[in-house]
């Protein structure tokens, strides 16, 4: 838990902006305001695995087939909370999940089209392939050490050299308050999907993002915008990343065409240094935090992403969450301003008692 998160500042994702339908260019201020294109380092050949080529096909949930997934619940009448509870250094719980699989299939950009996708390391539920839905999803099973978190997550597959390298065990996907107003925040609606970050973006652009939190770590070395050439050759030492997703939503949509603009990140109150949701978006959701990590290390010029260099790093978030479960979990750690594991217990805070029970299931 050491090094903890950047607080998000001023940084609004929008999908006017958004030149692709994943490119990222002109998000942030200062970025390259040309449309997102494929790019990698200097002398680097371009990767092979993803055209960006546009969906031939929509999603089974999509019935108008327009790119839009409205919410079954639509949340209106909402205006972004401002208010300052008392401050909590954390109001966070972990979802641990385990590698299931790897599949050139993205059931977000790509649905109804195996293999259009490039490779894919697929986190949570058992099932994710192109033909994925919510339906599939709750029929399915999940490597989450919670058995109602059905959710589906995933992110390029990483490689050395043509051979795939995964994170070994339970990896850590934080759920925590991206706004000042922690008491504010509510569980995902059933079926939310977006994607963070794009395999488009220029180092720059990665760099800039809002959910950019410290790069590319390993021993010493952090903040690396690509992944680094060299690691120290010890048995402790893992190549590492964490990234930040938007946590402010619309209140209407589960899906936009761009798999983006339905949700924003928070930006800073004026004259204040309170995050909080624009107005756009005024739904204050969880802020998903992808930290990952893989057993690589020692010469590292042969690693790869399957979408390309490391700043092409993203990842795809699909909820199937068991709605009691999730509520417990949010209302308990993050509404409680408790730093919650998966069981949603605070060690620090014994008192609290935990969300969940041994099995990580609702008491």
């Amino acid at each position: 838990m050491a090094r903890r998160s950047k607080i998000i500042s001023g940084l609004l994702m929008s999908g006017a902006l958004l030149a692709t339908s994943l490119g990222v260019a002109g998000m942030a201020s200062g970025a390259d305001n040309a449309p997102a294109r494929a790019r990698t380092s200097a002398g680097a050949p371009a990767h092979q695995g993803h055209t960006m080529a546009p969906s031939t096909a929509v999603s089974a949930e999509d019935r108008d087939s327009d790119g839009f997934i409205m919410a079954k619940a639509p949340v209106a009448g909402v205006k972004p909370a401002v208010k300052a509870p008392p401050h909590r250094y954390f109001h966070e719980f972990q979802a641990n999940c385990s590698v299931s699989h790897t599949r050139p299939d993205d059931p977000i950009v790509y649905p109804n089209q195996p293999g259009k996708s490039h490779d894919h390391t697929f986190m949570g539920n058992t099932t994710t392939d192109a033909r994925t839905t919510t339906d599939s999803l709750k029929r399915g099973n999940t490597t989450c050490k919670a058995p109602g978190d059905k959710s589906a997550y995933w992110m390029p597959t990483l490689f050395k050299g043509n051979t795939p390298v995964l994170p070994v065990g339970p990896q850590v996907i934080y759920y925590k308050a991206g706004v000042t107003d922690y008491t504010s925040v509510r569980p995902f609606p059933e079926g939310l999907r977006y994607v963070v970050g794009s395999p488009l973006q220029s180092a720059e652009e990665f760099r800039r993002h809002p959910g950019f939190v410290e790069g590319w770590e390993c021993g010493d070395s952090f903040f690396n915008v690509d992944i680094p050439k060299n690691c120290p050759t010890t048995r402790d030492v893992q190549l590492n990343i964490r990234f930040q997703a938007p946590s402010c939503w619309d209140g209407k949509h589960l899906d936009t065409p761009d798999h983006q603009s339905h949700m924003s990140y928070p930006t800073v109150k004026p004259g204040t240094n309170d995050n909080v949701c624009p107005s756009s978006h005024p739904v204050a959701l969880p802020m998903i935090e992808f930290k990952m990590a893989w057993p690589v290390n020692g010469d590292m010029s042969q690693v790869r992403l399957a979408s390309g260099a490391g700043y092409s790093f993203h990842y795809d978030f699909f909820n199937a969450w068991d709605a009691p479960t999730l509520k417990a979990l949010v209302d308990h750690c993050v509404v409680g301003g408790l730093q919650c594991n998966a069981r949603g217990y605070d060690e620090t805070h014994p008192e609290a008692g935990a969300a969940l029970d041994e099995n990580y299931e609702l008491p």
